[in-house]
């Protein structure tokens, strides 16, 4: 009872001294923090377990509880304190992240890397004061049939592993070749993974964008849109919509909410892709319908998810080629509507004054100009004022007029000279023609824009390839061409996130070489990483989920939760040399069996606590599940693996550093014996925390 309540207090001592380290920082609760702290429940209880772990040992040993928790906090301390510095500092490249990375997760880091310092100073103060006064001596202990069942469970474990560990230090040769074959199997899944940017996640809402005919009327978009309306209207998923036309002269937008997840069988892309067919067939409309972004990244607003920008100083050349990359775009498999913002057919009547007849007849321009306002641009003239209301006057033509563009030979401008109307047709050319309904720039350059949505299963990285790869065969090389929105953040935060990976590793090596003082043996902990991705991305792609930002950050924290198991090893390794004097086989093989429980205790413990958002429970739960499921299956396979990698790269490090020692130890003495004549040479004082 004891030896489970004492670690486990570690955990609401952490998560509580966290919380007062927010407080102090001025963090809230979010989705990042609280999820941060759902992952810190796992870990936070490492350091306690390998502890308690320790100090249990030695009362097996017959030391008293006092003696055990001494002797065993001072044995085990410099592995805690390595083990917790170690995990921190992998957020550390996180809080000097810039863009959509940094500050997304600057408070994620910032919280978990709490949590893991504060659960270092509470399994190296707390846990050894309770052990001293709580725990009972085995022979004091009384257990029931279930610890000697799982018992025997773990002899037969450990069992097992001992003959495979045997057999793996036998075959130094082929463990390390299959090895090695891991470390390519891991660059080869990197790069066949799908990636993406930050997955969608079902909110109960979506967005429809709807585009009609260029010139088409203000009532006719709006009875094609109320047919949309009824669709929408008769589909059981759907709670309720606000639909709104004249976003754009030929467009409107449909806000929908969706029932709660638990009252309707389909999620939130299956309703659009249920609806999408219906949708397509009212006649004269067409129908955009995607699920937003949990982020809105910039960008501009458009009839699509993603979007792909086109710019260049000559608008003819810009608008021909940007229509045929739009062609080309949607042939791409996994593409779906594709559109762009470019609309050059939209009907229109050029006036052009005969400014001389005008001036004849006594007519201004700015008399048409504003003759033309008042018909066309409702404009307001005057307000009537009531004893309990005001009426506002304005001015306009009948409907019937201002939809048939003939009728502008019937507007009269009256003369300021002879106070006669007089026809606009009269004193200026009226011809019909079409022109762009809009013209689009980005910067100082006109611009082009084509948005598109991905089909359920289509990753962005690939999308984005395959579009780069039309427009650098459509377009010509003066033309500037990029992602906006999404689909950028996408590009310049992947290429981010491998250098925050590399960050990672280098600031972790650069903990344990201060700590051990030691070139060698932190590359020897750090031989765990290649499983521990490769198990991450195996998973992966076996769930078909994609390597997005998540699932990248769960890749990062599995560099400083994978070799955990390695400083548990290679430090007890190390002791047992430097004060038992025994040879690096004998080291290692005692180090793997001894610390065999405490290894299995504090995997197990951080899979438990990162289960839950591997399975995915709750709202928002697609965002978050990548990072599980990277976390659980790096951690299973890395586990099943490193116990026999780990010790054999030990014995090959050590023989490096051995040889690597005799090599400098030879060099001086020739150069004294060279220069002065030979003396009594004295053993200079080892440091005792050297390796």
């Amino acid at each position: 009872f004891w030896a489970t309540i004492i670690p486990s207090l570690a955990m609401p001592m952490s998560i509580i001294g966290t919380f007062v380290t927010m407080h102090l920082l001025g963090y809230s609760l979010d989705n990042l923090s609280l999820m941060a702290l759902t992952l810190s429940v796992g870990f936070v209880v490492d350091d306690a377990i390998v502890m308690l772990e320790n100090i249990v040992r030695h009362m097996e040993m017959g030391e008293t509880r006092l003696q055990a928790a001494l002797n065993g906090s001072q044995e085990i301390s410099f592995t805690i304190l390595s083990m917790t510095l170690s995990l921190a500092a992998v957020f550390i490249p996180i809080l000097f992240m810039g863009g959509i990375v940094g500050r997304l997760f600057h408070e994620f880091a910032v919280v978990i890397g709490m949590s893991i310092l504060i659960s270092g100073f509470v399994s190296l103060s707390l846990t050894p004061m309770l052990s001293s006064r709580f725990l009972k001596p085995g022979g004091q202990a009384h257990h029931g049939h279930i610890y000697a069942v799982s018992e025997n469970i773990f002899t037969g474990m450990l069992w097992l592993y001992e003959v495979g560990l045997r057999w793996a230090l036998r075959h130094r040769l082929v463990t390390m070749l299959f090895s090695l074959a891991i470390l390519v199997g891991t660059g080869y899944l990197f790069t066949k993974v799908p990636k993406g940017f930050l997955p969608n996640e079902d909110t109960n809402r979506f967005l429809a964008f709807t585009e009609g005919a260029q010139g088409i009327s203000f009532d006719a978009l709006k009875d094609r849109q109320n047919e949309v309306a009824e669709i929408l209207r008769q589909d059981p998923n759907i709670d309720s919509f606000m639909s709104f036309v004249g976003r754009t002269p030929n467009g409107g937008i449909i806000f929908v909410r969706l029932k709660d997840r638990d009252k309707r069988p389909l999620g939130v892309e299956q309703v659009i892709n249920e609806l999408r067919p219906q949708v397509s067939q009212v006649p004269g409309l067409n129908t955009f319908a995607f699920n937003p972004p949990p982020i809105q990244v910039g960008g501009r607003m458009t009839k699509s998810l993603y979007q792909y920008t086109i710019q260049g100083p000559d608008t003819d050349q810009l608008y021909k080629y940007a229509s045929i990359l739009a062609d080309k775009m949607k042939s791409i498999a996994g593409l779906i509507d594709v559109t762009t913002d470019l609309q050059l057919t939209n009907p229109q009547v050029n006036v052009a004054i005969d400014r001389d007849k005008a001036s004849t007849l006594g007519v201004t321009a700015d008399q048409i100009e504003r003759g033309l306002g008042a018909a066309y641009g409702s404009r307001q003239i005057s307000t009537i004022f009531a004893p309990t209301n005001q009426y506002q006057v304005i001015l306009e033509l009948l409907p019937q007029y201002r939809a048939d563009p003939e009728a502008l030979k019937l507007l009269y401008i009256r003369s300021m000279t002879t106070s006669k109307l007089v026809p606009v047709s009269t004193v200026a050319k009226l011809t019909p023609t079409v022109g762009p309904l809009t013209v689009n720039h980005t910067g100082q350059l006109p611009s082009v824009t084509v948005s598109f949505n991905l089909t359920p299963g289509t990753p962005l990285g690939t999308a984005v390839d395959k579009v780069n790869a039309i427009a650098r065969q459509t377009l010509p090389s003066n033309f500037t061409t990029g992602f906006q929105g999404t689909a950028q953040a996408f590009q310049s935060s992947f290429s981010g996130l491998v250098t925050l990976l590399i960050l990672a590793v280098a600031v972790i090596y650069m903990v344990l070489g201060i700590l051990y003082e030691s070139f060698i043996h932190p590359i020897t902990i750090l031989s765990a990483l290649p499983f521990a991705g490769f198990g991450a991305l195996l998973t992966l792609m076996i769930f078909h989920v994609e390597l997005s930002l998540y699932a990248f950050v769960g890749i990062i924290m599995l560099v400083g939760l994978v070799k955990k198991n390695g400083i548990m090893m290679i430090d007890f390794a190390i002791a047992a040399q430097r004060n038992e004097g025994k040879e690096p086989h004998d080291a290692i093989y005692e180090a793997c069996v001894i610390r065999f429980r405490p290894i299995m205790m504090t995997t197990m413990a951080a899979l438990m606590g990162t289960l839950p958002i591997a399975l995915g429970f709750g709202a928002g739960a697609e965002s978050r599940r990548p990072l599980g499921l990277a976390v659980v299956g790096g951690l299973l396979f890395s586990q099943m693996l490193t116990l026999f990698v780990t010790p054999v790269f030990y014995l090959y490090m050590e023989s490096l550093r051995r040889w690597l020692g005799s090599r400098r130890a030879e060099t001086p003495v020739t150069e004294e014996l060279a220069v002065t004549e030979p003396r009594e040479r004295v053993p200079a004082a080892r440091n005792p925390h050297k390796p």
